[in-house]
């Protein structure tokens, strides 16, 4: 900064002179400025003694005396929670301003109707605030029955009088008395207790659509051309209309423009590491070759899987019951909303445990996205039907925290949860076992200590693994025979390459979990050269807000010498080490210890890997991060983030360490994948960088490398309906050719990813009802929608409502429409009677081969406008399709788009 900027500026630079200023907490105020100013001058002289600066370069920042400066030019006006007055303000400027927190009524409005009487004898005005209007008339109501003068009001202005009762709509997490304004403000949840906190309903997208992000410089699939390479999107005039185009390039000099209306024939091409694939030529039998090949080989295989479909059907389980009242009192009480995705896969499991077949769903949800409460809900439903429950956890330490959630949700009801780890001493082991073979035991918790042979059940029931992928082939095989004819329910937020690909192609049953949690932010994600100066300021930075740390290490040997020289960096910092070869007694009292804010910095190994969840945890550092696999760097980095305080992660590299291409790629991903529910982009990115593996056959990784993982799970999909005699769904692709200027130019959205993506949400829209909320989204974030934007999303709905019609193709001849349907149309006699009543001389219906074509003639005024043309189409396309709709409703759009 010094060489471009001859002075600094603070934030209080910005404000103008005269300005009110609010300082909570003065006195921690100026502790925080002067541990800044002190972490960032040791910062810069340790960069001086490395050579890695000048003098010259020596930043000096805004001290207190700064900040006091700035103060004074303003109003400042100063909170407090302690009643001390720092030195460095004057007298004068103290306001006394007492305040204490609302108590809570838990639903008993006769203590609340007594507190108001109170209150208003001294004089307060309260003010009720309560979010749902059903429940502000029912309080409302309440209130009068015990004498209590309320009323209601939308707006608090002018209301909050001395001795009114006001119910107004409002949402806060607690209220307060200020004895000093006379003002009481009393919220919902001190009202009726703890509420279910409402959650934004995120719409569920295609099963794959998250996996395929394209970027330029991508090997791509085209069902119908093969394999190419993507270049970008590319605008083009023909016929004086310009339009966009994605450039695809194949073998040679050929080159593809793919219409931006026709993306969803694209994909990402992911093959498995190795050598990059081999272009396809354009207009050769070399694709149709290729294609052709691995459909015969997914044939044969599809019927491998309906011998495997068979003799899973033919083995009998257990039929669970309905749910009980119990099972509905135990789900009210979580204390979130659950999300849409969450109740979705509730349902699947209810409906799998109450079949006769044995269940074996995997339920794959992002880190933090709710897989826990959903598994909760199996084991009580397991658990009312007198069966017993077992879930294996990978490590010790995330068994023990399933131990604590368990013994907390199910505290309330007769249900006896313990927990078998090497926590645990002989004896009390010994104990478990003899109460699981007894029965008294309901639920079991532990990690790989459940498979051994000593562990028998009295009836099992329901076994929940989490993270199976961290399980080895004999814990598996030991599984496999637990699984025959017990319900089976599998956890994973990266599941491995293998696991994906079954659950893709239909050989597993899948739940997937993907809204994020409410309030939650990326956790900011560094790849970066080890460097002591950087771990020092993660630490003390994440130290001076009231945070924690979490230091991974993978190497057991080395972990007092990290923690020593962590301490000589942060001497501040109170450390404490975790790690695998540690005695029970001693790991566990670290954990708690840690997990207590007694210590500040957990150095420790990838013991936290899996589901631990400690909140104020948000700075992550990992040392030599390139000998990690992928799936378990995300696991570490979903470990902070898990509040509503921005995290950070650090994975680090040495120096002098020369990365492998499969580190340097899985470092990038890492990188790359910020955003929240990235986890099937890892796991697919991890089949990319691995291959799918052998799933029935070494042979077919070859079959997926000929044509894409993308276009082989289709094939895959396809084959399997084949094989059961089932309808393959075809779904019509409709092609606009129209005169009309429809693409987003780069002055509206300059990035050709954000672009892109614009593009294959139109292009994979179903439902014109869509269309608004894209809109509005698209005014929000890049502003008012250009005349071509506006055409485009046009002719999306165009595309969606011929769709659902069966229409091929739409094109513009002079001075008419055709609109060619293919022989599976969807259009019914008694539309086209009336489509000709509607249109008079103005329709013709001939006969095609394949099909049939309608053409209507139009105005020529019709056809100068892009926006009259389009509606003029749209409103076609409604009176063929919506034979429903009142004709009044026909009639006023005809009115308004139509001379």
């Amino acid at each position: 900064l010094p060489y471009f900027y001859r002075e600094f500026v603070t934030l209080m630079d910005y404000l103008p002179v005269g300005a009110p200023v609010l300082t909570v907490d003065p006195a921690r105020v100026k502790e925080v400025v002067e541990s800044v100013l002190r972490e960032r001058t040791e910062t810069y002289t340790d960069l001086l003694d490395q050579g890695r600066l000048l003098p010259s370069q020596f930043l000096g920042y805004a001290g207190w005396d700064h900040m006091k400066k700035a103060l004074s030019l303003r109003q400042s006006i100063y909170f407090s929670l302690l009643p001390r007055q720092p030195r460095f303000i004057k007298p004068q400027n103290i306001v006394s301003f007492p305040g204490k927190p609302m108590q809570s009524f838990l639903g008993n409005i006769k203590m609340l109707s007594e507190q108001i009487h109170q209150w208003r004898k001294s004089g307060c005005a309260v003010v009720l605030l309560v979010s749902a209007r059903q429940r502000q008339q029912q309080l409302l109501a309440v209130l009068k029955d015990h004498g209590i003068d309320a009323f209601f009001a939308n707006f608090l202005e002018g209301h909050v009088r001395s001795g009114n009762v006001v119910i107004a709509p409002g949402n806060m997490r607690g209220g307060f008395e200020l004895p000093g304004c006379r003002l009481v403000v009393v919220t919902e949840a001190d009202i009726f207790g703890q509420r279910k906190k409402p959650r934004k309903e995120w719409k569920r997208s295609e099963r794959l659509a998250p996996f395929v992000d394209i970027k330029t410089g991508d090997y791509v699939v085209h069902v119908n051309h093969g394999i190419g390479r993507y270049l970008g999107v590319s605008p083009l005039t023909i016929g004086g209309v310009q339009k966009e185009y994605l450039l695809v390039k194949y073998a040679g000099e050929d080159k593809l423009y793919v219409p931006v209306d026709q993306v969803g024939l694209i994909q990402k091409y992911l093959g498995g590491e190795g050598e990059p694939p081999r272009l396809s030529s354009l207009g050769g039998a070399e694709w149709a070759r290729a294609k052709g090949k691995v459909k015969e080989a997914v044939r044969e295989m599809a019927g491998e899987l309906l011998a495997l479909y068979a003799a899973r059907e033919a083995v009998s389980g257990y039929a669970f019951g309905k749910d009980t009242v119990w099972q509905k009192e135990f789900e009210d009480a979580f204390p979130y909303e659950e999300t849409v995705d969450q109740l979705r896969a509730i349902e699947e499991i209810k409906a799998d445990m109450e079949c006769r077949k044995p269940m074996d769903r995997l339920l794959c949800g992002d880190v933090g996205y709710g897989k826990t409460e959903v598994a909760l809900r199996a084991a009580f439903k397991a658990v009312m039907d007198g069966k017993q429950v077992a879930m294996l956890a990978p490590t010790t330490i995330l068994a023990q925290q399933h131990y604590n959630t368990f013994q907390e949700r199910f505290a309330n009801y007769p249900v006896n949860v313990e927990v078998l780890s090497r926590f645990r001493t002989p004896r009390e082991q010994r104990q478990v076992l003899q109460g699981l073979g007894r029965g008294v035991v309901d639920i079991v918790i532990g990690t790989h200590r459940i498979l051994q042979e000593d562990v028998r059940f009295n009836d099992l029931g329901l076994l929940i693994v989490d993270e199976e992928q961290r399980f080895g082939v004999a814990h598996k095989e030991r599984l496999k025979m637990m699984r025959k004819d017990v319900d089976v329910l599998t956890l994973s937020a990266t599941p491995i390459p293998r696991t994906l690909h079954m659950s893709l192609v239909g050989m597993r049953d899948t739940s997937i979990l993907e809204t994020p949690p409410e309030d939650r932010y990326p956790v900011q994600t560094y790849v970066l050269e080890e460097d002591p100066v950087l771990i020092r300021e993660a630490v003390s930075r994440e130290l001076i807000r009231g945070g924690q740390v979490f230091f991974v290490y993978n190497r057991v040997a080395d972990l007092n010498r990290i923690a020593a020289r962590l301490k000589d960096l942060v001497p501040d910092a109170r450390i404490v080490m975790g790690h695998g070869q540690m005695r029970e007694d001693e790991l566990e009292q670290a954990m708690l210890d840690f997990m207590n804010r007694e210590f500040d910095v957990l150095v420790c190994t990838t013991i936290i890997e899996n589901g631990l969840d400690i909140p104020n945890v948000n700075t992550l550092i990992v040392k030599e991060a390139g000998m990690m696999g992928l799936a378990q760097l995300y696991q570490l980095r979903g470990r902070v983030g898990r509040s509503n305080r921005q995290a950070y992660a650090y994975f680090t590299y040495r120096k002098d360490r020369v990365l492998g291409e499969a580190a340097e790629k899985r470092l990038v991903a890492i990188r790359e994948f910020t955003e929240l529910g990235s986890g099937f982009k890892i796991a697919m990115r991890d089949l990319e960088i691995r291959g799918a593996g052998n799933i029935l056959g070494a042979q077919q990784h070859g079959h997926i490398a000929a044509v894409g993982f993308d276009l082989y799970c289709r094939l895959m999909e396809e084959a399997v309906r084949e094989a059961r005699g089932e309808e393959t769904p075809k779904k019509v692709e409709t092609t606009v050719e129209l005169p009309v200027e429809a693409y987003i130019p780069d002055t509206y959205i300059p990035d050709a990813n954000q672009k892109l993506e614009i593009y294959k949400r139109l292009a994979g829209m179903t439902a014109a009802d869509d269309l608004p909320e894209l809109e509005d989204e698209l005014v929000d974030r890049f502003g008012d929608l250009p005349g071509p934007v506006q055409n485009l999303l046009a002719v999306a709905k165009v595309r969606v409502l011929a769709g659902q019609l069966g229409i091929k193709t739409i094109s513009l001849l002079p001075s008419q429409f055709r609109l060619f349907f293919g022989s599976d149309h969807l259009l019914t006699g008694e539309a086209l009677v009336a489509a000709g009543r509607q249109y008079q001389n103005r329709i013709k219906f001939v006969e095609a081969a394949e099909g049939f074509e309608i053409k209507l003639r139009i105005d020529g005024d019709c056809l100068q406008e892009p926006a009259a043309m389009l509606d003029a189409l749209e409103i076609l396309l409604l009176s063929l399709q919506d034979r429903d709709r009142p004709e009044n409703d026909i009639g006023r759009l005809q009115a308004s788009k139509i001379k």
